[in-house]
């Protein structure tokens, strides 16, 4: 007797709504409008005879039953997923998808990427810098590039590199401190609201105390603190080797105050089975000598970015 199934689409609906317990964030991960989704889902569990959401005004939440039937159809997806990779002669994907921050992407990777071209002439490339849980295969990305202290256990994480914070202002905004005297309590702090380390880490760190951490600027994202540093706002953490572009032009410059080591790492998640196709293995190995080799100049390379 075949299988009766629930139609795919749904199920897949049903997968990324209840890993992020939002429709909307499910829509956007799957370019779905909200109402697809939630119309999606009530076709499910019609099908099913059952709830597996319980709707609240502002929030959304599994059913016991909807707990219960989310890892079996999340590792459902992810098998067919598998497979598929695992065909012999699949072309269903030319590109390699690679999640990261914008920061990261606009001044580590990009201006490096040529150089993979060189060498992979035949393999495009996406970067995807959306905010958001990358859940592999399912979401169909071959890599991320995600911070962290450790690697997370039961994945497969290789360490890129550190970094560091070192405090950077404006040229101008720095010799208006000094006049002044450098004293950090009248100076304006700019801060990434996302960040796991930020002035809060370099004041203790430090032993800096007396200043207000919780007043000053706040931006969502390490390249609008620089740019906000350099318009004279403040004073930014800056996090080599992604500042350098902008200590080297002047754009910025350290504000002379105590520089010190992250204790987060960038970190290279590979999807499951990715070092069983050769241009995987290839893109990862490339990331590693780019990492072990001096800085060389760089060159535009047609990427297709994908902002949220």
């Amino acid at each position: 007797m075949p299988l009766r199934l629930p139609p795919l689409a749904a199920l897949r609906f049903f997968e990324a709504a209840g890993r992020h317990l939002s429709f909307k964030l499910a829509a956007a991960e799957l370019n779905v409008t909200p109402s697809a989704v939630s119309h999606g889902i009530v076709g499910l569990e019609r099908a099913l005879g059952v709830e597996l959401f319980v709707r609240e005004p502002r929030r959304l939440s599994l059913t016991a039953e909807g707990a219960d039937y989310l890892p079996y159809v999340a590792e459902a997806l992810s098998l067919i997923a598998i497979g598929t990779q695992r065909l012999p002669h699949h072309r269903g994907r030319r590109a390699i998808t690679i999640s990261c921050a914008p920061t990261f992407a606009s001044r580590w990777l990009l201006p490096r990427l040529h150089r993979f071209g060189e060498r992979w002439p035949t393999i495009g490339v996406t970067v995807d810098t959306s905010r958001r849980q990358v859940g592999f295969p399912v979401d169909g990305f071959d890599f991320a590039v995600r911070m962290s202290r450790a690697a997370a256990a039961g994945a497969a994480w290789t360490r890129l590199f550190g970094e560091r914070l070192v405090p950077v202002c404006s040229p101008a905004y720095r010799e208006r401190l000094a006049g002044e005297g450098l004293d950090l309590r009248r100076a304006a702090l700019i801060h990434v609201i996302p960040a796991s380390e930020d002035w809060q880490a370099w004041a203790e760190r430090t032993g800096t105390e007396g200043v207000d951490l919780g007043g000053g600027l706040r931006v969502d994202t390490i390249q609008m603190a620089f740019e906000a540093a350099a318009a004279g706002l403040g004073i930014a953490l800056g996090r080599r080797p992604l500042v350098e572009q902008d200590l080297a032009a002047g754009t910025l410059v350290e504000a002379g105050l105590p520089e010190i080591e992250a204790e987060t790492a960038y970190w290279l998640v590979a999807s499951d089975g990715a070092e069983r196709r050769p241009d995987l293995l290839g893109f990862q190995r490339w990331l590693l000598h780019e990492i072990e080799a001096p800085d060389r100049p760089s060159a535009p390379e047609r990427v297709r970015i994908l902002h949220p």
